[in-house]
């Protein structure tokens, strides 16, 4: 595999870059204050995004998407990371939760929800982490639903349900078979498609992440019922069904992760190269140019790593050790460089003058969502390591 960005891909890499830093990025100030104008400013870039046929890029063409495969969508989701809007404008936020309806709903979901969600009429939302328990080990998950009929009668409590407060429904992990013996935990749990205005879902509150609102909410589940039809796969098989949906989601994480690093890197450069102090430009100083040195190192070892399990994945392999380590990596690596164009911005880079305090605060968030640092960095370890314990070891140019 060349790690650069193939022929094949780059023209529509640099329409997405040009349409993410000629239009949604100046567009930053008003989505940030939220309201109707924002609403409407969205909303034309979503109209602007379908004209020029950048909509929905990574969807499957035959659900009405882009069509581009993984791999191509990958360099793709890399410059549309530059912005936390770049998601909402392209269409691609529902892209998680489409790929898992297109392989597991049935023709009744499908109609419902899916077709719905590429078009971007309706958005999503999934629950699975719970206040009351350590969610880095989700086996302990309390939200339980018990079959009363044709009908699903769900109770518990999730919080960091993204989007809640807009979606039309929720996917709900939650505890099926409360008799599954502890060898068997990791099939004792279900999804359930939930639509939000069913009787019972009620929102407790949209919980600020670091100062941020945001769309994260706090959701309480008391006698939800749902129609038995509402089980998304088979039963029990929540986890599998899980792990499918995370492994190219924190791909998808890490490459749009990139390309905050990247704009971060950019503001560093450009500020280091304008800024002046004691009579000569802040990028002749010699410590300023370690946090170059150092932002370039990491973010290329950050994206090789990415590409590699890029690749791994499109190959068919589940790339757990590839994918705990580029999650730990890359949140590690969009972290360091934003404090560091900080660092160079100074006084300047507290406030939103700049984009980088939003970042920051965003960044910060990455090391603990979708499994904390501790968790994947104990999982690549055990990994390589009974590799070892069998016998065999980890030949790097092997892998």
């Amino acid at each position: 595999m060349s790690f650069a960005v193939p022929d094949g891909v780059r023209p529509i890499r640099d329409a997405v870059h040009a349409f993410m830093t000629e239009r949604v990025e100046p567009a930053e100030p008003v989505l940030h204050a939220g309201g109707p104008e924002a609403a409407a400013a969205l909303d034309e870039l979503r109209a602007e995004a379908r004209k020029e046929g950048l909509w929905a890029l990574g969807h499957p063409r035959e659900l009405g998407g882009g069509g581009l495969p993984f791999l191509d969508y990958v360099y793709v989701n890399e410059v549309q990371g530059r912005s936390e809007y770049g998601q909402l404008a392209l269409g691609t936020f529902t892209l998680q939760d489409s790929l898992m309806l297109h392989e597991h709903a049935s023709p009744e979901q499908r109609e419902r929800y899916l077709e719905p969600l590429v078009r971007g009429d309706i958005w999503p939302s999934f629950a699975m982490t719970e206040p009351e328990i350590s969610s880095s080990d989700p086996s302990q998950i309390r939200t339980a639903a018990v079959l009363d009929g044709d009908e699903w009668v769900i109770n518990g409590h999730k919080w960091f349900t993204t989007g809640a407060s807009r979606a039309a429904y929720t996917t709900v992990m939650c505890r099926t078979e409360q008799d599954a013996p502890p060898e068997l935990r990791h099939l004792a749990f279900s999804m359930i498609l939930v639509p939000t205005d069913t009787p019972g879902y009620r929102i407790v509150r949209e919980t600020p992440v670091l100062g941020l609102d945001g769309a994260h909410c706090e959701v309480r589940y008391e006698d939800v019922r749902v129609p038995a039809a509402n089980l998304l796969g088979p039963r029990g098989h929540g986890f599998v069904i899980a792990q499918r949906r995370l492994g190219p989601g924190r791909i998808f994480h890490c490459m749009r992760w990139l390309g905050q690093a990247q704009r971060a890197f950019d503001l560093m450069c450009r500020r280091l190269q304008k800024r002046t102090a004691f009579g000569e430009p802040l990028a002749a100083k010699q410590l300023m140019r370690q946090h170059v040195f150092d932002s370039y190192a990491e973010i290329q070892a950050a994206r090789l790593l990415t590409l590699h399990a890029a690749e791994a994945v499109d190959a068919g392999s589940q790339a757990r050790v590839e994918i705990g380590a580029i999650k730990v990596v890359g949140a590690r690596t969009l972290h360091n460089v934003i404090d560091r164009a900080i660092q160079v911005y100074g006084a300047a880079g507290l406030t939103p003058d700049t984009p980088l305090d939003r970042m920051y605060r965003h960044a910060r968030a990455g090391r603990i969502y979708d499994g904390p640092d501790e968790v994947h960095i104990d999982a690549v370890g055990r990994r390589i390591l009974g590799e070892y314990a069998a016998g065999g070891n980890w030949e790097f140019g092997l892998r």
